[in-house]
């Protein structure tokens, strides 16, 4: 694959990708998500089918309102009526899905090949006439007779499309089926690629349709979509880029991108997600991050600042002397080697027991290890939450540098009420962002007990702290106020908050 290729990534996220069960996007999580997307050059994007609805219609027309350098266009079927419904939107484009398989035209639209062939020519004219950029999607186009499909998107091109795409619209291809429809189409003129992860090889069917000529491919953000999923937009941006060199998007905006779907959608981002996943560039095997060290690139294929990403070294019954060492200097402790020694050998147990090893775990063992205790700034010493009225509500009673503190918030939980409470105590004490959130077990029966992660920086620090508790509002709270004590300088007076 050639380099110098110019190849365009068409985001479908906001229409393919809000079809995923459970997913729902209101207008403005979709103009946040267009946004995002055109701020990291994505070149088309398909605002969502305008047949769908009025709400649809109305959050299609807030993404076109947004004057975006991307084109944004709209799905319809092949049906006049909805290139109207699209021209209401004020779209720059329409992508216009005809049948291409016979399992299409016969069973599903109950119609025939050459009436096929007919209605892409008159739709194709039509949206031409109205001024709009036009795709033609040969629906189901992995299965179709490979000339049929061939003569359905010449029909297209002549009556004046600008593209045709080539849709495994079920994830059924194989690379070498795809290059070989995708390189007989690249005969006719411009062609798109749409593929599906069904069989998991959504991002290998993508390139193989770019090798054979396609300059344009449809994705989404996370690889979200029906069924499996469609291809993910990072994993083609990032696999082009660094494997044949070409470039689509600007790739330090796909972490951001990732997190922004993720949170927008519900749908979280597993921890070997490639590329985006919370352990796509964290190391914790003792002979991986002490390579790491050495050699950022020892065990990565390409820097996790290229995505917009931080690598990470974490600690587990994998980690060795090298990650230990690294992690106590993060946090400013030193050790002399047999205090290293001693301290790798306690972390290696607490994952032995099968606990993942936190910033407070560590710090603890070697406070315990080197006898250079500390006194806590913060410390909680009395909580009262109650959600049974209108409003939820929280008290606290803290310890900050020796002195008792108490506050009340509200929120929109328990939780939030009580972490409100937090903040109005300390004040700017508690300037630190909540990076995560994590409700991470929960055992069964009458002594249920939950743990909770939660993941906390200030200035250039961050610190990661789980707690277990048998009630979720105390777990979180103490693992708040446990990470906001390790961020505090215990050197510097904490104000007491601000008068209203």
């Amino acid at each position: 694959m050639d380099g110098d290729r110019t190849v365009r990534l068409l985001d479908t996220t906001l229409r393919d990708g809000e079809q995923a069960p459970g997913v729902s996007l209101s207008p403005d999580e979709k103009v946040d998500v267009a946004r995002a997307l055109d701020r990291a050059g994505v070149a088309v994007v398909e605002a969502g089918s305008a047949c769908t609805g009025a709400g649809e219609r109305e959050a299609i027309s807030r993404v076109t309102d947004l004057d975006l350098d991307a084109r944004v266009t709209s799905f319809c079927r092949g049906l006049r009526d909805d290139v109207d419904l699209a021209l209401d939107c004020d779209v720059d484009g329409v992508h216009l899905v005809v049948p291409a398989s016979d399992r299409h035209v016969e069973g599903k639209v109950g119609t025939t090949r050459e009436e096929v062939l007919e209605t892409t020519a008159d739709l194709v004219a039509y949206a031409k006439a109205h001024d709009l950029w036009v795709e033609v999607i040969g629906e189901d186009g992995s299965r179709a007779d490979l000339d049929y499909l061939e003569a359905v998107m010449e029909t297209a091109l002549d009556a004046g499309a600008d593209r045709a795409c080539f849709a495994d619209t079920v994830g059924h291809a194989g690379p070498e089926r795809t290059h070989e429809a995708v390189a007989r189409l690249a005969e006719l003129g411009p062609v798109s690629a749409h593929t599906h992860d069904d069989l998991g090889l959504g991002v290998t069917n993508a390139l193989a349709a770019v090798s054979a000529g396609a300059d344009l491919v449809h994705c989404t953000v996370n690889g979200l979509g029906e069924r499996a999923g469609n291809v993910a937009l990072e994993e083609v941006a990032i696999a082009l880029a660094h494997v044949y060199g070409v470039e689509t998007v600007a790739l330090e905006e796909l972490y951001d991108l990732a997190q922004l779907v993720s949170r927008s959608t519900g749908v979280p981002l597993a921890p070997n997600k490639a590329v985006v996943g919370e352990n796509a560039f964290t190391h914790e095997s003792g002979i991986h991050t002490d390579g790491t060290l050495k050699d950022d690139r020892m065990y990565e294929p390409y820097p996790p600042e290229t995505v917009g990403r931080e690598r990470r070294l974490a600690l587990g019954k994998h980690a060795g002397r090298a990650g230990v060492r690294a992690a106590l200097a993060e946090h400013g402790v030193d050790a002399d080697d047999d205090e290293l020694a001693e301290i790798a050998a306690r972390v290696t147990e607490l994952g032995d027991r099968g606990r993942r090893v936190t910033d407070a775990d560590l710090l603890a063992i070697a406070e315990d290890v080197t006898g250079d205790d500390r006194e806590r700034t913060v410390d909680l010493l009395g909580l009262t939450a109650t959600s049974g009225g209108p409003v939820p509500t929280a008290s606290v009673r803290l310890s900050v540098a020796g002195e008792e503190r108490v506050a009340s918030g509200t929120g929109s939980g328990p939780v939030d009420a009580a972490v409100s409470a937090v903040r109005e105590a300390l004040g700017s004490a508690a300037d630190a962002d909540l990076e995560s959130y994590h409700v991470d077990a929960v055992s069964g029966g009458t002594d249920a007990v939950v743990t909770v992660e939660v993941t906390m920086h200030r200035d250039d620090r961050s610190v990661t702290v789980a707690r277990s508790e048998a009630d979720i509002t105390r777990a979180s709270v103490q693992a708040m106020v446990d990470a906001l004590d390790r961020l505090v300088d215990p050197d510097r007076e904490v104000p007491a908050p601000a008068d209203d």
